[in-house]
């Protein structure tokens, strides 16, 4: 009888433990979802990756921010909409946790704190018209935001650790050397920075090319791409030598590799999925990319469904 009760008790913890690890598997298998779905009538347009697993999406209506867990797909919203403020482009500083957003039209940025969603500056970056804050990267001394109706970045310096300037340390930084620029047309568009902050890239959406950008004088010099172009090129990554261009309606993802100077490169391939509905911005995380869908194809409605999509990096 003991023996019997014993081998009951082995069968039945073996089966809890199976039941268990079943579990623990599809629990796994139903991490960092493939897509994410965004509320309706949200208006994306921006992406960016936060501390640990947490990525930020803007919106087009109101300068609301969602803030997301990529492990569950789930988030919720972490900045409301307000009147008169639009999220386009966002940046984000690890050292202070707080998320940078380009107003759009309005010719503003805006930096919110990213654990309580509060306001903590705004800055009025251009009284020239027409404008059209698109993007922004956060470099270890100072955030640049690109115009695309202006030729013409503007810079945040910061000081150490992050901290944020007067209105008065705005700086306008024109745009010389090679750069193109079309009066009337969405010019300069995404933008990223080589690690030491001190090479900044940047996309022209209307000529499709590629730039790279003294921070200090404005000077860019064009990218040989070899006869290729990135036209539609919208929000950029720069991981290594390796530059993603979102090209949004164009539905995929250029590879662009560089070479060490930053002075040429070669578009190897691009980055697609049968998900994808115009996508303006990516943002990485681990060996993914995940790009938002503006789906500027379609009249935005309240019920409009937006989402985002992961997608395999490729090197």
């Amino acid at each position: 009888m003991r023996n019997r009760i014993k081998l009951i008790l082995g069968l039945g913890i073996l089966i809890v433990l199976v039941l268990s690890q079943g579990v623990t598997l599809a629990a796994s298998a139903n991490t960092f979802p493939d897509v994410i779905p965004l509320p309706n009538g949200f208006r994306p347009e921006g992406v960016v990756t936060g501390r640990g697993h947490t990525l930020y999406a803007g919106s087009l209506a109101a300068g609301a921010i969602y803030q997301i867990d990529l492990r569950t797909g789930e988030g919720d919203i972490l900045v409301p909409p307000q009147q008169g403020r639009v999220a386009v482009g966002l940046g984000f500083d690890e050292r202070t946790n707080y998320i940078y957003a380009s107003g759009g039209p309005t010719g503003h940025a805006f930096v919110y704190d990213a654990d309580t969603g509060t306001l903590v500056e705004g800055y009025e970056l251009t009284g020239s018209s027409p404008t059209f804050i698109n993007d922004v990267i956060v470099t270890r001394d100072a955030a640049y935001f690109t115009d695309s109706s202006q030729p013409a970045l503007y810079k945040l310096p910061l000081s150490s650790g992050g901290g944020l300037p007067d209105q008065s340390a705005v700086e306008t930084i024109p745009l010389g050397g090679d750069y193109d620029f079309e009066a009337g047309q969405f010019n300069a568009n995404g933008i990223d920075a080589t690690p030491n902050g001190k090479t900044l890239v940047i996309v022209n959406s209307f000529f499709g090319t590629l730039y790279s950008v003294n921070p200090d004088t404005g000077d860019a010099a064009l990218i040989d791409l070899g006869g290729d172009a990135v036209p539609n090129g919208d929000g950029i990554l720069l991981s290594g030598k390796t530059l993603y261009v979102v090209q949004n309606f164009f539905n995929q993802i250029a590879v662009v590799q560089l070479d060490p100077g930053l002075t040429s490169g070669e578009v190897t391939g691009v980055i697609t999925d049968p998900d994808f509905d115009i996508p303006t911005t990516v943002a990485r995380f681990r060996n993914t990319l995940y790009a938002v869908h503006a789906r500027f194809s379609i009249l935005p409605m309240p019920d409009t469904a937006y989402d985002i999509v992961k997608v395999r990096r490729s090197h």
